[in-house]
């Protein structure tokens, strides 16, 4: 029993290489409930007696000036800028992964939340849009298209294997495609000038990233030095620099270094030293025990090694913080009576099942795109209604979009429309997975 122990994989390690879209769910399902905490958190901190207190210390400014170089910014801005870079870097390194080696390399499952992803920007920034023609606050249209990843995993974690895993998959690549279509959104739409020198240095440091990959160069110190050069390049240039970590995240290579075959022959070298303590000095069996663990860990691509490195890190750290910085609202009834109000919880609560399931509809009619397994147009509708959780992307963009007069009642709808739609999203999973079996899929 015991050699059959130590013959296999631990299972935490085995998880992480053989089922990495399984840890991916796992971690934002476990970093929903976290963040739900600290949103909470920070809701009651912002109406409490220590208001002020608590909402004056994200404005702190931090920072380094070089003659006229001046690298200070808010609290809050380091945080929204910079900390969520690696959130941005960790959606795409998802995307790709996906894309290239997971489900959504097959064009017709790839299509269904790609379209779905597309009705869910395009329909609630119709009505955002209608319902605030020639009104202040137009330009806050952005704040209605993302889909928050973790809360909806979060949400759909309460049930377990009660509901299909294409569900999952489905509403994981859709919030996805949501992010980082928003963020695409943010460069365009809420930039500032461009200082073309900065965007010029920026690009010539995408430049050498992929030029050191090209080399063959595997450091990832070297990267991530180089993408803090980038960062401050697009920071500097006009461009919002979190679109660096999209960037790089499409950048980073999904083939791996190191092959089964060359990884089964490099470890049986190893293992064909008899047992004894000679794993110290520099002698030749230390040496390839070196080179064996080097291995082992270049088995993995970039994408995957990347994304078991960060994930964890933003999941639990970056995105609470970034919670605790900007869910922090003073709840006033002026503030759910403003127009931008209005236009935000019917976008979101209304605009992103509507445009999610029609286009869905539309893909499917034409042949475009194929439902899952098990992924009935009940269960889809449920789906729906969740991806109006906009929380995270949609406080992002808040923050660039609306002036101050308008960023507290902004933040304020964003909540509840979140709520809202969690609400209703869950009824109709609970109704769902209380019915019988063969009741959902009979006419659907």
């Amino acid at each position: 029993m015991a050699d059959q122990d130590f013959a296999d994989m631990p299972h935490e390690i085995a998880d992480r290489v053989t089922r990495p879209l399984a840890r991916f769910l796992k971690i934002e399902s476990a970093a929903g409930a976290l963040l739900f905490l600290t949103a909470l958190s920070a809701l009651i901190l912002a109406n409490s007696a220590w208001s002020a207190a608590f909402l004056t210390f994200w404005e702190t400014p931090i920072g380094l000036q070089f003659g006229t170089l001046d690298f200070t910014r808010s609290l809050r801005h380091w945080i929204n800028d910079g900390l969520m870079t690696f959130f941005f870097f960790v959606i795409s390194l998802e995307l790709k992964r996906e894309l290239v080696l997971g489900e959504l390399r097959q064009l017709r499952k790839a299509a269904l939340p790609f379209a779905a992803a597309l009705g869910g920007m395009f329909v609630p920034v119709s009505i955002y849009l209608s319902l605030l023609a020639g009104r202040p606050g137009m330009h806050g249209w952005g704040t209605v298209m993302a889909t928050d990843t973790a809360f909806v995993i979060g949400c759909l974690a309460l049930f377990g294997s009660r509901i299909p895993p294409t569900l999952r998959l489905f509403l994981l690549s859709l919030a996805i495609f949501d992010d980082v279509g928003a963020i695409m959104v943010v460069a365009v739409g809420y930039g500032g000038a461009i200082d073309w020198p900065a965007l010029a240095l920026g690009l010539l440091g995408l430049a050498f990233v992929a030029g050191a990959s090209l080399l063959g160069i595997r450091s990832i110190p070297i990267y991530f030095l180089l993408g803090g050069v980038i960062w401050l390049c697009f920071d500097a240039s006009g461009i919002h620099a979190t679109v660096a970590g999209v960037i790089l995240g499409l950048m980073t290579p999904t083939r791996v270094w190191i092959s089964d075959a060359r990884l089964r022959i490099i470890l049986g070298r190893v293992l064909a030293y008899p047992a004894g303590e000679r794993w110290s000095g520099d002698t030749a069996d230390r040496r390839d025990l070196r080179q064996a663990g080097r291995a082992v860990a270049e088995s993995l691509s970039p994408v995957e090694r990347l994304e078991m490195m960060l994930h964890p890190w933003v999941g639990f750290a970056i995105m609470p913080i970034f919670a605790l910085a900007n869910a922090g609202v003073t709840i006033t009834a002026a503030d759910l009576g403003q127009p931008v109000s209005l236009a935000i919880f019917a976008g979101l609560v209304l605009g992103k099942p509507m445009g999610v399931l029609g286009f869905s509809w539309l893909a499917v009619r034409l042949g475009l795109a194929a439902r899952g397994t098990g992924l009935s147009w009940p269960f889809l509708t449920a789906g729906a209604f969740l991806t109006g959780i906009g929380f995270t992307m949609s406080l992002f963009i808040a923050g660039l979009a609306y002036a101050p007069a308008m960023l507290n009642a902004a933040k304020l709808s964003i909540l509840a429309g979140s709520v809202c739609s969690a609400a209703i999203g869950l009824s109709v999973l609970v109704w769902l997975t209380r019915a019988p079996p063969d009741h959902n899929e009979a006419h659907w």
